[in-house]
Parts: C-alpha cells; structure tokens; sequence
C-alpha cells in the first residue's frame, strides 16, 4: 500500500503549480477544469514518483488561522545539505519567507521551512 497523492486547496492555481514544480522537479499534467463545479487542479509528478495535487474552487476561499488542526506541511528530502541550504537561500532570494533554519532540528533533520505561495509551511530537508 502507498499514499497516491495529497492535495491542497490554493487561491492562485497557476502561481501555486508553478511554486512546485519550479523548485521541487515537479512535472505538471494538463490542467483539469470542470466548469459546472468551479473547480480547477493539476497533478504535480516527482521524480519518486510522489503526487500532489492543487486545486481551487470558486466557493473555496476562507483564509486559514495561524492555529489549526489538519495536515500542518508538506516535506521534500533533497539528499544533503548543500542542497537544502542551496534552495533555501534561492527562495529566499525569489522573496519567498524563510520560517526556520536550515538547522538541525531535535529529532535529527536538517531542514528549513519556507511559506509556498499561498503561504503553507513547506519542509525542506536533506
């Protein structure tokens, strides 16, 4: 058994799915629009073979709170440091906001998390 995919709901699809796959090697399906619904998504591919999907609806459009219960960030392992630290300052540099690190966190990762362009905490470790 395998996860097939998660899937976040986004405001700006286009922006979101080119976040993805722009820094994390993601490859993007034709986008999928069902116009009696409101709702737009594409399937992002990476190379192990993991998916996620960004959708938007026309009816979904409450910000989320600071606080929340639910699915609280996605993970991306690049394989070392360098490379963590590499994308971090890339990010960074392309004005996306740096939460935390790169650092070694208490359970061992070295990571850095940065806000997606909807403003979810995205990990990114080595």
């Amino acid at each position: 058994m395998k996860i097939e995919h998660v899937a976040i709901w986004v405001a700006d699809i286009e922006r979101a799915k080119d976040f993805y796959t722009r820094y994390f090697e993601g490859v993007a399906n034709d986008k999928y629009v069902n116009e009696t619904k409101g709702f737009a998504s594409y399937f992002i591919t990476y190379p192990s073979g993991a998916r996620l999907e960004v959708m938007t609806r026309t009816d979904v459009t409450a910000q989320k709170e600071t606080a929340m219960l639910g699915w609280a960030h996605i993970a991306f392992s690049l394989g070392s440091k360098e490379r963590v630290d590499s994308l971090t300052k890339e990010l960074e540099d392309a004005g996306y906001t740096l939460e935390s690190g790169p650092r070694t966190t208490g359970d061992g990762y070295y990571e850095s998390v940065i806000l997606d362009s909807e403003g979810n905490q995205v990990e990114i470790t080595a």
